[in-house]
């Protein structure tokens, strides 16, 4: 006879919080002890319980996941791109998890060298990747970082690509990227504080030397900033970049005299953001000095880079955001956004051509990709839309031609891209502003109200969540889900103004856009309360927590990944991940009208005796970016709150953290898992 799991329930042990007069008193506080049995047992008590109650869709999981899997095609490859002589592949073989990295030397019929194998490096981990790939100026050797717990705290590693040896040197704690100097033998990486997680120190290392003789070279000393090494794409300059969310500072190195000092490009100056670009003697600098909010482009000379010699190149707009810019031989490539759609402008240097790629959709996302060859007149972009496969596209921007490279293969026999319709549509919030969204269905799928929508956002950092295709998401689509995503203020989707009016003091915005997006929604006949689902991940899951607090009769059923929702406690926590860096964002609880304000939206300390939807709250016990107990403590105290019967699971990944499992068809899993719980609420069962 089989045995019943009990629905989990933790311990309560109070702990009083106190700050500026005001007490909390968190019951569960005690979850935070990763390595304590007594939390590793709740934990997996709520993952036994999920299973059990769950089981009844497992094979439909199962069949979801095989469905999934089966629109990949398995053995793919990476269209080329080519750097310093090399074409650089990767490729997937059929059955396997995890990409094949190689090379061929100048042409693409040249014999492949395999750079790494990561099939084989992963078979004894639970857990792998592999980041930062850097190859040295010479082409003998590639630096590279390895995580194998999902911590994000890389151990950074050489190999020669004459040998295929791993050299002895090995460092620990970094971000996984590294730089190589021209002299093909001084790398420059970046160390994490190692209990915040913090980059902040970046380091200079010299082939065949341990890790104890390097020499700290920077040490970024405010902790709410983080630092970064890098080189310019014309490979003259090693660059140090230090950032926080509202203030950078640059430092720069002739990449030929790797143990010169670096020299500040333009001190910090808060609210001043600037990034770099090196070409011909002259720095581009994209910023936004001068109350530039949508950013504006600038030039100094290289060897005057004191703000008061930057001078304007291409002016601010107010309607219109620069995002990014790729600097060529004989072209400047400007990324840019109006009206929350992506463009492309294409401008040449000596100012005789000056146009725009032409996208004709409401509802599509067109990115530059891998640009790093300097000497070259082919752009390299992507572009796709919510019923449009994904492509990558060699533009001549010469001779205004373009060639397709690669399309995103489908294997599934009954796709067809005209079957699905999409459409951009735009709520009324409650303060007068029109909310974008994206929608996709299939085109017999009925507006009449019983439809059921998965309604997705993000809404942070001015993270812009493009409409994008995703074959995943045809197995909602096949069974009668519309899916939409809201383009929510904390994004930047209409440019920086959206983003600053879902920020600090205005964050509430964000959840009350959503909610008012979801009003507009069913009020449309698009779905009905008994039909709208509602998702989102790390910040996401913050504004998942906010909806279910203020608004829970409006959905049928929420997933919250990786979810943000202690607020307050982490924010005033300073000895965790990410807390200084993110003050900027949220505001420094340490301040009364911050800690006022962010106590009055916290989905933990707002949970009310209230019916909630169905609920799936997924976490990681390694996440380094939204530790798992958060969420833990808040399925916790919403077991002990809610006056409903609706299903409330946490599952937590034992050995991942804040991306999920590694391995592309392990990450299906998860998708499956999601999937299933929104289908089974649907009563659809195949």
């Amino acid at each position: 006879m089989k045995t019943t799991i009990d629905v989990p329930k933790a311990r309560q042990i109070p702990k009083a919080l106190e700050i500026h007069s005001d007490i909390r008193i968190d019951n569960y506080f005690w979850l935070n002890q990763r390595d304590d049995q007594n939390v590793l047992d709740y934990l997996n008590a709520e993952n036994d319980y999920y299973e059990q109650e769950m089981a009844h869709t497992k094979n439909f999981e199962e069949s979801l996941f095989e469905e999934m899997k089966a629109r990949i095609k398995e053995d793919d490859t990476s269209v080329p791109y080519k750097y310093n002589g090399y074409w650089y592949i990767v490729r997937y073989e059929k059955g396997k998890d995890y990409p094949i990295y190689t090379r061929k030397k100048e042409t693409l019929e040249a014999k492949e060298e395999l750079l790494f194998d990561c099939n084989s490096m992963a078979k004894d981990h639970d857990y792998f990747r592999l980041v930062g790939l850097s190859v040295s100026p010479d082409n003998t050797m590639i630096a590279f970082g390895l995580d194998t717990v999902g911590r994000r705290q890389y151990k950074l590693q050489i190999k020669s690509l004459i040998t295929d040896e791993i050299f002895s040197d090995v460092i620990e704690n970094t971000t996984g990227s590294s730089t190589w100097a021209n002299d093909n033998c001084t790398l420059f990486y970046t160390k994490k504080d190692q209990q915040t997680l913090r980059s902040n120190k970046i380091y200079k290392h010299k082939i065949g030397d341990s890790e104890t003789e390097d020499i700290c070279i920077f040490e970024e000393e405010d902790e709410t900033f983080g630092v970064a090494v890098y080189k310019t794409k014309s490979k003259k300059y090693i660059v140090i970049a230090c950032f926080s969310t509202l203030t950078n500072e640059y430092h720069t190195l002739d990449a030929n005299t790797p143990d010169n000092d670096f020299k500040v490009f333009q001190k910090r100056v808060r609210g001043l953001e600037y990034s770099i670009s090196h070409y011909n003697n002259w720095f581009y600098v994209l910023t936004n000095h001068q109350s530039a909010i949508n950013f504006k482009l600038m030039k100094t000379h290289e060897s005057k880079t004191n703000i008061s010699h930057w001078e304007d190149v291409i002016a601010h707009r107010d309607e219109v955001l620069i995002e990014d810019i790729d600097v060529f031989k004989d072209y400047l490539v400007i990324s840019e956004r109006a009206n929350g759609l992506n463009q492309i402008r294409i401008k040449r240097w000596d100012n005789t051509d000056d146009f725009y790629l032409p996208f004709d959709n409401e509802t599509y996302t067109a990115d530059t990709v891998t640009n790093v060859d300097f000497d070259t007149e082919i752009l390299r972009y992507a572009y796709n839309s919510l019923v449009n496969p994904s492509s990558v596209i060699d533009f001549n921007m010469r001779t205004k031609t373009k060639e397709i490279k690669k399309e995103q293969a489908v294997l599934d026999p009954n796709f067809d891209k005209n079957n699905y319709t999409s459409e951009r549509i735009w709520a009324t919030a409650r303060d007068g502003t029109k909310i974008p969204m994206s929608l996709v269905r299939h085109k017999d799928t009925p507006l009449n109200g019983k439809a059921p929508l998965l309604q997705y956002a993000y809404g942070s950092y001015g993270s812009t969540i493009d409409p994008y295709f995703s074959t995943i998401r045809l197995s909602l689509l096949n069974r009668g889900f519309i899916y939409a995503i809201a383009h929510v203020r904390g994004g930047e989707y209409l440019g920086r103004q959206w983003y600053e009016d879902g920020k600090l003091l205005n964050k509430k915005n964000t959840f009350s856009d959503f909610i008012d997006c979801s009003k507009f929604l069913i009020e449309n006949n698009y779905t009905s309360s008994d039909h709208l689902y509602a998702m989102g991940g790390s910040a996401g899951g913050l504004l998942m927590g906010v909806v279910v607090n203020d608004a829970p009769e409006l959905y049928n059923g929420v997933i919250a990944a990786v979810p943000f929702v202690d607020v307050v406690t982490t924010m005033l926590d300073d000895s965790i991940p990410l807390t200084t860096g993110e003050y900027d964002e949220w505001g420094n609880p340490n301040n009364k009208v911050y800690y006022n304000y962010m106590k009055s939206y916290s989905p933990y300390d707002n949970i009310e005796k209230q019916k909630y939807p169905n609920m799936l709250v997924t976490t990681g016990l390694h996440d380094s970016q939204v530790q798992y107990w958060e969420p833990a403590k808040w399925v916790a105290k919403l077991r002990t709150y809610k006056q409903d019967a609706n299903k409330l699971f946490l599952v937590t990944n034992m050995k991942a953290g804040h991306g999920g499992a590694s391995g592309r068809f392990e990450a299906l899993k998860e998708d499956a898992q999601e999937f299933a719980f929104l289908l089974d609420l649907e009563g659809i069962t195949s």
